[in-house]
């Protein structure tokens, strides 16, 4: 795991050594051990690598990387956990190796089969720079999923690129500023989904692409549409044989292969543990196959509620794995929090960022790379959120449905008050409370498809009253067209929408700036392609009974874990953000919510703002989500604008 950054310029001028590193030095924590540059004056091109040794310790693994022809320079981050496969068939080709590295496997790889032929038998976690010094052009690429982040981005004549927004930043030619449809979408849903970045013509590569520049031919400003290497929609055709019980027997040994692969590690290897279901699974079969105590690590809090660590200990104890836990305070979250916009780069509000990265830093203490389960819910129909959005909508023309969907219709104002007076439960709420809930059922009720009235449902601000003036959003994950394979009308739909935004732009982003802020490596053996097609094939009966999902995946850990240990209702990485904000944190969120940060943005209207802010302290409502997003938002600004 590493981290990387470059510039092209139009002009072929600025290109320093000096300049470049210091863009590396702003994501040093990605890559402490070592550091590379590489200049080709000629094109106008430089890079710039940080390097967190893994596997290959040695110099031969050093970046960037240049091809045994000389014709290629690559700075990557990731790991490619099938080069030794790789490396084997191209040696039978007659390549000859120099160190023990997945860069230079990489580098043969497209010398001898190009560049695309290349991405299609890679499997692993990837972004990466590459120059082709004959074809004078530069590839940006992304792995399959979305593990591994990519920015690039014009700001004058300079081409901007790298692992954070961090390292572009630390170069002169840069602007900044605010992209108002990413705000929206900041508000909408507390993350920045790509292809969108907080600041304008800054954008993040989408999962399974690459865009290609020729250097030959720069257009200062503009930029090649990204192309597609490998269509997530294809794995949603395919239909897998066999009986339930066959398909989980087949789960456990393509999922006991994968995590043998991502155990392969010169540094000491651990994993995370909640003891949910995708966790539990992941350690389970690592245990397996390690021949001593796999080192494991969990989060607790001391609030009702929000504590798995009691779970993950059982589930521990039960695996024979050497246990590390944390309980995590209050005052732990304060001292946090406003290192955040620091962490994340961009604004990012989803709250179990603070145990993340506090289960990371422990984590690095003790090893170097840690895997997870995360994919689990997406992959196998885990969210307990999918059953009930489809059902709302195949009832949305039931009698209540109807009812609420008329009121809807009435003028907000007068809603409120007649709900406020009419229905017994919304007796007691405030207008803003209950015009507010009326948004929501409004936005939902004028949704033409089941994917807009998911989106609408996983929306914080489904009609963003807090902004100053209309504000547009940008296609995304959520409401780009569905491609033909993917069923419109279904929970493969919802699964095939959250593959698309929710995994690679909340719970991978997450993951991977908590951890690599820790200099901690994080692997996902969920997303192994083999495991994502395999997953996508399964009849939905496999996964689903009733309202409960991750049936087969749930089969795979009965066989080593007791059932009673690991069946309760899903909790998630949740914390207690909402008591947290009236008391512990209400004195950090009150030097934001002050008229001298609202004044350093044109978007949000500080007294709309304020009124949700003074209705969550009274403690009638919990607008903790919708508050978290703008205070993210907020910190943020504190930080980058002047």
């Amino acid at each position: 795991m590493c981290g990387f950054a470059g510039i092209v310029n139009s002009q072929r001028a600025g290109l320093t050594e000096n300049r470049l590193r210091e863009m590396g030095q702003a994501i040093v924590h990605r890559g402490p051990d070592a550091d590379g540059v590489w200049i080709g004056a000629e094109l106008g091109v430089g890079l710039v690598h940080r390097r967190l040794s893994i596997q290959d310790l040695s110099p031969a693994g050093a970046q960037p990387m240049i091809s045994a022809s000389g014709r290629y320079v690559i700075a990557f981050n990731g790991e490619i956990y099938n080069f030794r496969q790789i490396r084997d068939e191209l040696e039978k080709e007659g390549c000859v190796f120099r160190g023990h590295s997945d860069t230079e496997v990489m580098l043969a790889s497209i010398e001898c089969w190009g560049l695309e032929a290349s991405l299609a038998r890679f499997s692993g976690m990837f972004a990466f720079a590459l120059v082709d010094t004959h074809k004078r052009s530069l590839v940006l690429a992304r792995d399959r999923m979305g593990e591994k982040p990519l920015y690039y981005g014009w700001q004058g004549n300079t081409l901007l690129f790298g692992s954070e927004l961090k390292a572009l930043r630390a170069h002169p030619d840069w602007k900044g500023g605010v992209e108002p449809q990413a705000l929206a979408l900041l508000l909408r849903h507390n993350v920045i989904p790509a292809p969108w970045s907080i600041h304008p013509g800054i954008f993040k590569l989408p999962p399974a692409s690459f865009i290609d520049f020729d250097l030959t031919n720069l257009s200062p400003g503009r930029s090649p549409e990204p192309s597609r290497y490998w269509l997530l929609e294809d794995c949603f055709g395919a239909s897998a044989s066999g009986t339930f019980d066959e398909c989980s027997f087949q789960l456990e040994s393509l999922l006991s292969d994968v995590i043998e692969d991502q155990m392969v590690s010169d540094v000491p290897l651990g994993a995370f543990l909640s003891g949910g279901i995708d966790s539990s699974t992941v350690v389970a079969l690592m245990q397996t196959r390690a021949s001593q105590p796999v080192r494991t690590f969990s989060i607790g809090f001391d609030e009702p509620g929000f504590n798995e660590a009691i779970h993950a200990a059982e589930v521990a104890r039960h695996l024979g794995t050497r246990h590390t836990e944390l309980y995590v305070k209050p005052e732990d979250a304060l001292q946090l929090v406003p290192r955040l916009p620091e962490l994340y780069d961009e604004p990012f509000a989803d709250s179990s960022q603070l145990p993340t990265f506090l289960v990371s830093e422990m984590t690095r203490k003790h090893v170097t790379v840690a895997l997870s389960g995360d994919g689990g819910d997406e992959l196998f129909c885990g969210y307990t959120r999918y059953p009930s959005v489809v059902n709302r909508w195949q009832h949305r023309f039931s009698g209540s449905a109807l009812g609420r969907k008329a009121v809807s219709f009435i003028p907000e104002g007068l809603a409120s008050r007649v709900l406020r007076t009419a229905v017994p439960s919304q007796r007691g709420r405030s207008l803003l409370a209950i015009g507010h809930r009326l948004k929501a059922e409004r936005a939902m009720a004028r949704a033409g498809d089941l994917s807009e009235f998911y989106r609408q449902s996983v929306s914080f601000w489904n009609e963003p009253e807090c902004f100053t003036k209309p504000v547009g959003e940008g296609i995304y994950g959520l409401n780009a067209p569905l491609p033909k394979g993917v069923p419109d009308n279904g929970m493969k739909t919802l699964m095939w929408r959250d593959l698309n935004w929710y995994l690679p732009d909340d719970i991978l982003v997450k993951v991977d700036r908590a951890a690599m802020a820790c200099s901690l490596e994080t692997r996902v053996p969920m997303l192994d392609p083999r495991v994502v097609s395999f997953a996508l094939s399964l009849p939905l009966s496999y996964n689903v009974k009733g309202s409960v999902g991750k049936q087969v995946l749930r089969s795979v850990l009965y066989r080593h874990v007791p059932q009673a240990l690991v069946d309760r209702p899903k909790q998630g990485f949740a914390v207690p953000i909402g008591q947290w904000l009236r008391g512990p944190l209400r004195d950090w969120a009150e030097s934001l919510l002050t008229p001298s940060v609202f004044q350093k943005q044109e978007y949000l209207n500080e007294d709309v703002v304020m009124a949700y802010w003074h209705e969550h302290l009274r403690g009638r409502e919990d607008y903790s989500s919708e508050l978290w997003g703008i205070l993210m938002f907020l910190a943020w600004l504190e930080k980058n604008v002047g």
